[in-house]
């Protein structure tokens, strides 16, 4: 501790940073998945080391500030230098976990200290991921959980409280191994080592003892990518003709990517008999998705259901992608369009998720929830698809903007995510990749990168309309209990300060005390603390005693 005391600030900042890019190794596209269980340690044990509560929230920003910064990297080309304000403000949200880290790690680590640091650290951090993914914020990019999206057995935590109840996990395992590292009596180490392992059981536990109904039924989707194709009438030309043909696959339905056209079919007869002759075709309807022009010249993007007869429905984007379609807190925030490709005007969102009514081959209605893009990042989204019945989930996606990113691959992850959640299969069609399906317990089934063009055929079986997860029937239960538990612990910390405050020694002041020899002679001694804290006598003689005082 001393010798990370004595490091020079700049040096404290830059070791915090890259503790910060650790976890992220975690996601895709490096995917080295096994790093969040214990990537979290360097940083923590960083934190730990501050000599006061407000180094350490200090420590734990700059921490969540490099943890955003190389989640979010592949933002630069839309925020340029304002990339750095964001992650700036949004790292505020560690600091509480920092202090938290600091109070209950620091030395001596306890066996209380240490069972209240496996559910308050964890608390603090979900809360902070809580937030960040309200929409004002940006939504929930890069929460921890996600992480682990190539395991279903650690998914089936998602199950039972959603993708929150994966990061608690996660967290703890990592509070358990610094518990490890940093106490000095065995019985406390234990205590770590057993928090770790509890983490890392919970998930396959979980997964042995549950299961998903049987499936219901099944249906075969086609997702055609036709790669990046820049003109808006060959790119609708190319997706048209890689759906052409397709009956000998017998789809249920032929889905087509995000702006997989760039005119409103409700203003253009022309290409919508287009569209619906190819659909009686190919004998299935086509879910496409298109660029929407309101009143006023107002922009929407919307997702068309198409058939043989018209549009047979329509969904209407509602949360949009920040900066890239909007720019949260436009008259503060809008000088980002001078120096970056921010959002020149604010799209107009719609009024929220809701069902589409599909009606496959052989006539039996599919109701099936249909979001677009940046909405497969929100979990209620689809639970609340799934509570209306939904008995399949899909995503329409372009991500051309960021090709040769990260971006792409830990978008279609989501989907992963948002599969064990619900209970459903969980498909994403991308207009340039990644395209991806997920059966209703987040195993992957099929995969196409961006440099991939053609139809994905995927054959899905669908669970009942009535099946429900834990998480579909109680919601957000968990990060609504670790909001409580941080906040108590708050609580707690502000009325015994002395928690998370060192105590300051005052100075004594001088004591006099009488020390009788006999009746007539005496002498006194004072004792006294100077400032190094050690004790000084100080003997005055009686002159009456006739002696001259001892040295």
């Amino acid at each position: 501790m001393a010798r990370w005391r004595a490091l020079p600030r700049p040096a404290r900042y830059a070791a915090l940073l890259l503790a910060g890019t650790l976890p992220v190794l975690a996601f895709p596209a490096p995917n080295l998945e096994f790093i969040a269980w214990f990537g979290l340690v360097p940083g923590l044990l960083l934190i730990r080391a501050s000599a006061s509560a407000r180094q350490a929230a200090a420590a734990a920003w700059w921490l969540g500030g490099g943890y955003l910064l190389a989640a979010l990297y592949w933002l630069i080309p839309n925020l340029g230098p304002g990339l750095l304000l964001v992650t700036a403000v949004l790292g505020v949200l560690w600091t509480g976990f920092g202090v938290a880290c600091w109070a209950l790690l620091r030395p001596p680590v306890t066996a209380r200290r240490g069972l209240a640091a496996l559910v308050v650290m964890p608390s603090c951090w979900l809360l902070g991921e809580w937030i960040r993914s309200w929409q004002g914020f940006g939504g929930p990019w890069a929460v921890l959980g996600v992480s682990q999206w190539q395991h279903p057995a650690v998914l089936a935590l998602a199950a039972i409280g959603g993708v929150w109840l994966v990061s608690f996990a996660l967290l703890a395992a990592n509070t358990g191994i610094v518990i490890l590292i940093a106490a000095s009596t065995w019985p406390v180490r234990l205590l770590g080592v057993a928090a770790a392992a509890v983490a890392l059981a919970a998930g396959p536990a979980a997964f042995a003892l549950t299961a998903p109904p049987p499936p219901a039924g099944s249906v075969t989707l086609a997702l055609v990518q036709p790669g990046i194709v820049h003109d808006p009438v060959r790119r609708a030309d190319a997706t048209q003709r890689m759906s052409a043909g397709l009956r000998s696959y017998h789809p249920g339905l032929i889905v087509w990517g995000e702006s997989s056209i760039a005119f409103d079919l409700r203003r253009d007869a022309t290409l919508l008999r287009q569209i619906g002759r190819l659909s009686a075709a190919d004998g299935a309807q086509i879910l496409v998705n298109q660029d929407a022009i309101g009143a006023g010249g107002t922009k929407s993007k919307m997702a068309v259901l198409v058939g043989p007869a018209g549009i047979d429905g329509a969904y209407v984007k509602t949360r949009l992608v920040p900066f890239g379609e909007y720019i949260p807190f436009r008259q503060q925030l809008g000088w980002l369009t001078s120096i970056s490709r921010a959002a020149p005007e604010n799209m107009i969102p719609g009024t929220g998720a809701h069902v589409l009514r599909v009606t496959t081959p052989d006539g039996r209605p599919l109701p099936v929830g249909v979001l677009i893009c940046f909405e497969s990042a929100f979990p209620d989204m689809s639970r609340v698809d799934a509570d209306h019945g939904a008995r399949l989930i899909i995503y329409q996606t372009s991500d051309s903007t960021f090709q040769t990113s990260w971006a792409l691959a830990q978008h279609a992850s989501l989907g992963a995510l948002r599969a064990a959640e619900t209970g459903r299969p969980v498909v994403q069609a991308a207009l340039t990749g990644d395209s991806a399906a997920f059966d209703a317990r987040g195993r992957l089934l099929a995969w196409a990168g961006p440099s991939d063009r053609g139809v994905i055929r995927v054959a899905l079986g669908l669970p009942p309309s009535a099946a429900r997860t834990p998480y579909d029937r109680l919601g957000d239960y968990v990060p609504w209990t670790a909001t409580g538990i941080a906040v108590l612990a708050a609580l707690l910390a502000l009325v015994r300060p002395d928690r998370i405050r060192p105590q300051r020694v005052r100075a004594h002041r001088p004591a006099w005390i009488l020390l009788e020899r006999n009746h007539r002679h005496g002498s006194s001694v004072r004792v006294s603390s100077g400032s190094s804290g050690k004790n000084s006598v100080t003997r005055s003689h009686d002159p009456a005693d006739g002696a001259d005082p001892a040295p």
